[in-house]
């Protein structure tokens, strides 16, 4: 334990880079398997370690950063209980009265969990608990943390951005510095929220009404819509993972791995070169492994559909005759003020309004996630978290390069809008492409629930296995999905901050009631 301090320590100075220290866990757990006994002696004699109780919160199963951060924190001395993925709030509270934790973490990586943990915050609360909370995630912010969860809790809430932040945070919440940190981080949420308001108590934004007038100009008279070579249904099995494999973008990898920089340029990098190189001959051993023994088991399934825009929702049509409407999906708009020549942009702007010419749009899930289980379980037994965190990043890798494979041969084949495109790995990952492959909950529509047209529109559960939470996350986590939109301006845009009246509109149309949109738009809305 002392080599693991050292470690951590090291870790803490940025002397050692993330895979050393993950490996460097793998050896001190396979030794601590042989010593339980003789630890268990030393524990009742020595000092107790600080408990940390973390996990993935209710309706979220994205795991990679929380089992990072528990690795490095154990290698720094503190007892980790991680109680896995999709945990309800009573079970996170019960767990950290039940072994007096000092401290809680929470996770998520899809917006719904943003709500999530403001409900454990106020659960925490209503059971008066007030050890210290901490908030993580790939969809978690400084700003967030301040305006809508630290609100609902007298305890310490404190933001942690990532793995290397996780070990100095902790230390700060029980060592001689605990007051004066706590004082700091009060402090700077009061000072967002206060930022918070101050920017919504500006004018900056347009009535609903108004954003409509100002929606994206297109000249349809003047655009040819390509008819689709195949209309419908297609299951995507003919793509092996040797072929996945060719489309993968390595900068994400890195970057779950704690590698700031881009890629191949991080191999050369003269502080982090030899650990990245070190990961990367891994990875790509691994990824040997997962390819020849069929480790994985990629499954696609897509659709293209007749389809127009209507205001800001399109229409999905059961077959060329337009008559009868087989799905409807609803999208946001953007509020905010723009300077001139600027659109107040929504994605149903760059499918052809009905009435006007015959457009179309496509649907598609691919997962490179089924059978992870059986190997993930594998590595765990071995204590080699190393590998089996290793396995989920490249599990993730090879389902964006799926993603992006079959949007390759939408363009090219099935749909066929841009037959001579030709265009290598580094064109693809920089999207020097035509068209756009939004997903539902990401900027450009970030409603989750709109998964579930998706899902049902082209029967994604019985095609490929991907099944969707109560919050909309896919699992097998390593899973991609979204919608197609051919036209050459089509682009990447967040829609930003919403207003109530939006909120409001949005919610008539979709059945729903003002609170539940409020819920499922919360990151959105610019008034709470």
């Amino acid at each position: 334990m002392d080599g693991m301090n050292i470690v951590g320590e090291l870790f803490g100075e940025g002397k050692m880079f993330l895979p050393q220290v993950v490996k460097s866990a793998r050896v001190m757990k396979k030794a601590v398997a042989h010593l339980v006994p003789f630890i268990e002696e030393e524990k009742e004699d020595g000092a107790s370690k600080s408990k940390l109780v973390i996990a993935t919160v209710k309706g979220d199963v994205h795991d990679i950063g929380k089992n990072i951060v528990s690795v490095v924190l154990q290698c720094n001395n503190f007892e980790v209980f991680d109680m896995g993925v999709m945990v309800p709030a009573e079970k996170i509270i019960d767990k950290a009265i039940e072994l007096n934790a000092d401290m809680i973490g929470l996770s998520g990586l899809i917006t719904p969990s943003l709500e999530e943990m403001t409900y454990v915050a106020s659960e925490m609360e209503r059971r008066n608990l007030s050890i210290p909370l901490l908030i993580g995630g790939a969809t978690t912010s400084p700003a967030h943390t301040s305006v809508k969860i630290d609100p609902n809790y007298k305890g310490p809430v404190v933001y942690v951005k990532d793995a290397s932040k996780s070990v100095s945070t902790v230390q700060n919440l029980i060592g001689d510095k605990k007051s004066s940190f706590i004082k700091k981080n009060n402090s700077d949420h009061s000072s967002r929220r206060a930022r918070h308001l101050n920017r919504n108590n500006k004018n900056s934004s347009l009535s609903i009404i108004h954003a409509r007038e100002n929606s994206v100009i297109i000249n349809w008279d003047k655009y040819k819509i390509v008819e689709p070579k195949k209309l419908g249904i297609s299951i995507i099995d003919y793509f092996s993972l040797n072929d996945i494999s060719n489309y993968i973008d390595w900068m994400p990898f890195f970057n779950a791995w704690s590698f700031k920089g881009t890629f191949p340029e991080i191999l050369k990098d003269q502080s982090a070169g030899n650990a990245a190189n070190t990961l990367f001959n891994d990875a790509k051993k691994l990824l040997d492994n997962i390819i020849s023994e069929e480790w994985l088991k990629p499954r696609g399934v897509v659709g293209i559909f007749p389809a127009n825009s209507i205001g800001d929702d399109i229409e999905i049509y059961t077959d060329n005759s337009r008559e009868s409407i087989k799905q409807k999906i609803y999208f946001l708009r953007q509020q905010k003020k723009k300077n001139n020549n600027q659109y107040n942009e929504c994605l149903s702007d760059y499918v052809a309004p009905k009435n006007n010419l015959e457009d179309y749009i496509g649907a598609f899930a691919v997962t490179s996630g089924v059978n992870i289980e059986k190997y993930s379980e594998m590595f765990l037994k071995k204590h080699d978290d190393y590998s089996n965190i290793l396995l989920k990043a490249l599990a993730d890798r090879l389902a964006e390069a799926f993603a992006e494979l079959l949007h390759q041969e939408i363009r090219t084949n099935i749909w066929g809008y841009n037959t001579k495109e030709n265009l290598n790995n580094k064109d693809l990952i920089n999207e020097k492409y035509q068209g756009i492959r939004p997903a539902p909950g990401y900027p450009a529509c970030p409603d989750h629930t709109e998964k579930k047209s998706l899902w049902s529109l082209i029967d994604v559960e019985k095609n490929t296995g991907i099944k969707l939470t109560e919050n909309f996350a896919m699992t097998p986590t390593a899973s991609v999905s979204g919608w197609y939109i051919s036209h050459p301006n089509s682009h990447y845009f967040s829609i930003g901050k919403i207003n109530e009246d939006q909120v409001k509109d949005y919610a008539d149309r979709k059945g729903w009631n003002k609170t539940e949109a409020e819920k499922w738009l919360s990151p959105n809305l610019s008034y709470k």
